[in-house]
């Protein structure tokens, strides 16, 4: 039984490790994040829809980049088709976004953060 209470094994009770080390630890995790982040925020994601007819590039900053749609998708008597398309490969793109921020981020495992 512990004369003063507080943490079993004394001052440490981060098993073993002292403050100090475990502040280094914290900021050096802090640089991967921050590395990982910039990173993943310069990357390009590409989709497609409609067999290649609409292709949407996006930003890890999930900020579109470009769009491509070949000609011989736009009807003018079917607007709704184009639309579907580009919706579909726009919400496939910032998927893959997602997809690679949990992948590169996942791996810190910090309960709470996210």
């Amino acid at each position: 039984m512990s004369k003063r209470g507080g943490f079993p094994g004394g001052m440490g009770g981060f098993g073993g490790m002292n403050i100090n080390q475990l502040m280094k630890e914290a900021k050096k995790m802090q640089a991967d994040m921050e590395k990982s982040q910039g990173e993943l925020q310069a990357k390009e994601f590409e989709a497609t829809a409609g067999g290649g007819a609409i292709t949407v590039k996006v930003l890890g900053t999930k900020q579109i980049k470009e769009i491509k749609i070949q000609k011989d998708v736009v009807d003018p008597d079917d607007v709704e088709m184009l639309e579907d398309l580009i919706m579909t490969s726009v919400n496939e793109a910032l998927r893959k976004v997602d997809e690679a921020q949990a992948a590169s981020l996942g791996k810190y495992n910090i309960p709470g953060l996210m």
